[in-house]
């Protein structure tokens, strides 16, 4: 989809941008495939708020998606291409030959009429979904189980795609977007392709009601604190916090390697994500 920039009528509508919403054949969903959405504000079951800067936001039905792709050998058409307020990708309405109806992440290239279909031995095109075993190197994928019969719980958001490296021993070796090589179980399912709405990142919110419309309340800085509600407030005038960045609990941020020693899925992967920061380390000397 493309981005149309709006006219600078307003000074929230200056910087702001939007998509046009080109690829999308339909402005209702199905009301059978909805759900009702509970907001938790980040808050637990205690009522304790375990994720900061969440509440409020619009109103939202929960469109259920099809992530287990598990209905085999029965061919689907693309029906419609909808907006889904609870993710970043469109969604793809597919009429399955049966009568039934499911929802699934809508690739890139992917239109209205494209036939649809899962299974071990079906075309290498893009939406199809199959195992690993059964994509050729250099394909790109996306909706990649971790589990076999779990369902997709990896590379699902908008302009996100996994290149396959290599096949070894029943494990296949996968690029992730966030540069991390990882192996996954080749009977583990994934669907070819690129998830679409490419641009999506691109998009400028302009103000910061939008922003709250999403559901996400502000981000305040901890040296703009008091002592008493972050490690790094207080101070006479400005003051940079005076140590590394820290949470308000203490606990270093930015780079601080948070991942438990001997995680059981260190085994599975080759080499670790890039790293936007520096990371809290003891540099090794070298001889």
């Amino acid at each position: 989809m493309g981005i149309r920039n709006l006219k600078s009528i307003t000074p929230g509508s200056r910087f702001a941008s939007r998509s046009d919403f080109s690829d999308l054949t339909t402005g209702k969903p199905e009301k059978r495939l909805t759900t009702s959405l509970r907001k938790s504000g980040g808050r637990n079951n205690t009522g304790r708020t375990t994720i900061r800067h969440r509440g409020g936001g619009h109103k939202r039905r929960y469109r259920i998606i099809d992530f287990k792709r598990d209905k085999f050998d029965i061919t689907g058409i693309v029906a419609t291409v909808e907006y889904d307020p609870n993710r970043s990708a469109n969604i793809s309405l597919i009429h399955y030959a049966d009568g039934e109806k499911r929802y699934i992440l809508s690739p890139a290239g992917l239109k209205v009429g494209d036939p649809v279909v899962s299974g071990e031995k079906v075309p290498l095109k893009v939406a199809n979904c199959l195992s690993l075993k059964s994509v050729p190197t250099g394909l790109f994928v996306h909706n990649i189980e971790l589990e076999p019969g779990k369902g997709g719980q990896m590379v699902r958001s908008a302009g996100a795609s996994a290149q396959v490296m290599a096949h070894d021993g029943g494990l296949c070796t996968l690029k992730l977007p966030s540069g991390e090589i990882r192996m996954v179980r080749e009977n583990c399912m994934a669907t070819i392709g690129q998830v679409g709405n490419r641009t999506h990142e691109q998009i400028v919110s302009g103000k910061a009601g939008r922003t709250r419309w999403l559901g996400r309340r502000p981000k305040v800085r901890g040296v703009a604190m008091n002592p008493v509600d972050h490690p790094m407030g207080g101070g006479e005038g400005k003051s940079s916090g005076g140590r590394h960045p820290t949470t308000p609990w203490g606990k270093p941020t930015k780079g601080y390697k948070t991942r438990k020693k001997n995680k059981k899925s260190d085994e599975m992967i080759v080499k670790r994500r890039r790293l936007l920061y520096g990371t809290f380390t003891k540099k090794r000397s070298i001889r």
